[in-house]
């Protein structure tokens, strides 16, 4: 299988289909169909199975999906069957909740840094973490080996700590900043502006 022949659209939706499964596991569901995962996420019985048979085919025709089994099939495809160290840039207020945030940990990601570019937060403490400089980001994430980046830099400065941040060998930034990146094409962006989002939910409204 080569992920890149695969629709990003597809790929988008697996992680959703991967939540709902892993909470038909936590209430005791040992099978389930398209059918009843579609009626969960919000998504028809065919486009699940579409959606899943581009991997393999991992039910059965009248049985369903064992969903212990499917979790982990969509854990190995999403790669997150490991932990990826990830470091957040930016040491505001959502730097501060993604630092904080308990998630992460139970969906294969481990936040590993902070940094901030703001002399009067570096040094300080959130969570468990103390903030460290940008002026040393770029070795201290080869250092790390750290491929993930979180950016929740303002606007003006995204581009600049994106370019450091690729600069450091990251190859996938998830960008909370309202404002799009020019990165090489072997580095993944994905973009997290909960003003988009409100502004496409308004339209049905």
């Amino acid at each position: 299988m080569n992920a890149r022949k695969i629709p990003d659209i597809i790929i988008g939706r697996l992680p959703v289909y991967l939540r709902a499964l892993q909470h038909m596991a936590e209430i005791g569901l040992k099978t389930t169909s398209s059918q009843e995962l579609g009626e969960n996420v919000g998504i028809s019985a065919a486009q699940i199975r579409k959606d899943i048979s581009q991997f393999g085919e991992f039910g059965k025709q009248g049985t369903g999906y064992s969903i212990e089994y499917l979790i982990d099939k969509l854990r190995e495809i999403l790669k997150v069957d490991r932990y990826w160290d990830v470091v957040v840039v930016g040491a505001g207020d959502m730097g501060h909740a993604l630092v904080n945030y308990q998630g992460f940990s139970d969906r294969g990601f481990h936040i590993v840094a902070i940094f901030d570019n703001d002399k009067a937060k570096v040094g300080q403490n959130i969570s468990k973490f103390n903030v460290e400089d940008t002026d040393t980001m770029i070795d201290r994430i080869k250092e790390l080996g750290v491929k993930i980046a979180m950016l929740t830099v303002p606007a003006a400065a995204a581009q600049v700590v994106a370019d450091q941040l690729v600069q450091a060998g990251v190859r996938a930034i998830l960008n909370y900043a309202p404002i799009s990146l020019n990165v090489p094409n072997n580095v993944k962006v994905q973009y997290i502006d909960p003003s988009t989002h409100l502004q496409r939910m308004t339209y049905y409204l």
